[in-house]
């Protein structure tokens, strides 16, 4: 009884993985079993940097609210903790923005957050 090797499907898949390893390096992109590995990690890379990039974002817009709470004279500490004294629910994203776009204001929002944080303190004292 002949072999059956499934000559379409194989060769498609042959073809396919060598489309994705197009742009490699030297046999990367050539030759199938070096063009495999190449795109097997290509994704695993991606599939893990994919998310390692939602942190990278986070981490830039604290950098980017910090600077402009030392220039509004707060801290990045304290201002967040006055927004959450003052009910303010704006993520680091909108208020890295609003820093970069919209000084006036985000100089409001830092007064807000420096109104509640004196409350915060009284009614602390009191207490």
């Amino acid at each position: 009884m002949p072999r059956v090797t499934n000559s379409p499907a194989s060769r498609k898949r042959r073809k396919n993985t060598l489309k994705h390893a197009k742009g490699y390096f030297g046999n990367k992109s050539k030759l199938f079993r070096y063009a495999k590995e190449a795109v097997q990690h290509a994704w695993r890379y991606a599939y893990a940097h994919r998310r390692k990039k939602k942190g990278d974002f986070r981490a830039l817009w604290i950098v980017r609210l910090n600077a402009a709470c030392r220039n509004a004279g707060i801290s990045y500490s304290r201002f967040i903790e006055g927004l959450k004294a003052a009910n303010i629910g704006l993520d680091r994203k909108v208020l890295s923005d609003l820093a970069i776009r919209d000084e006036a204001a985000f100089n409001a929002l830092v007064k807000q957050a420096q109104d509640a944080l004196k409350t915060k303190a009284a009614a602390a004292t009191k207490a």
